[in-house]
């Protein structure tokens, strides 16, 4: 009854509180070095009794001893409450544990895993006195497994094997991550800044497939947010909600007409107010030039009513150079037409028309893979 109140009381105590179960474990070592007397089958009495005990035991497979982590007449022991990376060794030393097991020499097993030969007996015994057992017989003639020691080699096997699938599955995962790369742009930056950056690093990773789709600000946070895009780029005055992001470049807006319109002949820059109060050729509410255009001009009573209101700067240009009336387009949209006197710049007074172009992924999800490439490459290359 006694036995029983001690062995299997404690026990069940232990499986409760998370431990290994089977305090009577702790007792069993100790009872089976002893009885193993100098044999080996004591030793490996003892290992499988390490095991069934949690690793709380100590014992020695040339000797045959073993020893409980508490004595006393009821042989029960505190609970384990150490995490499991402080009782299991680390995968290097298992490695050469394998490799000694390999080679039957200790010099040979440091060489091959890229170690000096004293740094590998402090390994070994290191690992001993972690696991609380004699794993390696070292002689002149060489360094043999204990009886012990072949036990946890097996072990040690599977882990290494396991580790070395989740190694390969981990490469599998990043292999399909870097094999495409999504990116979402605001107009202007997808037109005239993205070509120089995707083909730079289309030189860095030539195997990387790169999609790019076009739309406003509004529309590269939402597809970025929806999971649709690795990585986006927006023109408009701050970070959209729910995205981090970095500065890349910077850009400057224009008043730009026909050099028939009589805003090119003019002089003086424009007012604001002037500026506001005349129907504009625009970008749609949403993209980044309007946001920046808006809030230039709020305090001047806002915009009037568009001349007319498109998609694309593309089509804001083309617009523009017909004659159709002002427009405000990026300075990096407008280089050729300006240099070919198909549209003329008109100055501006007293209007901030500066923004920022920015990078721009979920928050707290930084780019990784081809996506971090991409990002390195726009402040290496920030004029495309």
């Amino acid at each position: 009854m006694s036995g029983e109140r001690n062995g299997g009381g404690t026990g069940a105590e232990r499986r409760t509180d998370g431990s290994d179960g089977g305090a009577g474990s702790a007792g069993g070592a100790e009872s089976a070095g002893r009885a193993g007397g100098s044999g080996r089958a004591g030793g490996r009495t003892a290992a499988a009794a390490i095991v069934a005990a949690g690793g709380g035991v100590a014992g020695s497979g040339r000797g045959g001893t073993g020893a409980g982590s508490g004595t006393g007449a009821a042989g029960a022991r505190e609970p384990v409450t150490a995490h499991l990376s402080h009782r299991v060794p680390d995968l290097g030393a298992l490695e050469l544990l394998l490799a000694v097991a390999r080679h039957g020499s200790l010099g040979a097993a440091a060489r091959e895993v890229g170690i000096t030969q004293p740094a590998a007996s402090s390994r070994i015994r290191s690992m001993e006195r972690q696991l609380g057992v004699a794993l390696v017989d070292r002689s002149p003639r060489g360094s043999r497994l204990t009886d012990a020691g072949a036990l946890v080699t097996d072990w040690a096997r599977r882990i290494v094997e396991s580790a070395e699938a989740f190694d390969a599955g981990v490469q599998a995962l990043r292999g399909r991550r870097d094999s495409r790369l999504r990116v979402v742009a605001s107009m202007t930056i997808a037109e005239y800044l993205l070509p120089g950056w995707l083909i730079a690093l289309r030189a860095e990773r030539p195997d990387t497939a790169v999609s790019l789709q076009a739309g406003n600000s509004a529309v590269v946070a939402e597809r970025l947010l929806a999971g649709e895009a690795d990585l986006g780029f927006v023109e408009g005055l701050a970070v959209p909600d729910g995205l981090d992001g970095t500065v890349v470049a910077h850009d400057r807006l224009a008043v730009v007409t026909a050099p028939s319109h009589p805003w090119a002949r003019r002089r003086a820059p424009i007012e604001p107010a002037e500026l506001a109060a005349t129907p504009l050729v625009l970008r749609e509410h949403g993209s980044g030039t309007r946001q920046v255009l808006d809030a230039a001009l709020a305090g001047h009573g806002g915009l009037a009513r568009p001349l007319l209101e498109l998609a694309s700067t593309t089509a804001v240009k083309a617009a523009a150079v017909s004659g159709a009336g002002p427009a405000v387009l990026s300075e990096l949209a407008i280089a050729e037409e300006l240099s070919s006197r198909r549209l003329v710049a008109v100055p501006v007074a007293g209007a901030r028309l500066t923004r920022d172009l920015r990078a721009v992924w979920p928050t707290g999800h930084r780019p990784t893979g081809p996506a971090r490439d991409l990002l390195s490459l726009t402040r290496a290359r920030p004029g495309g």
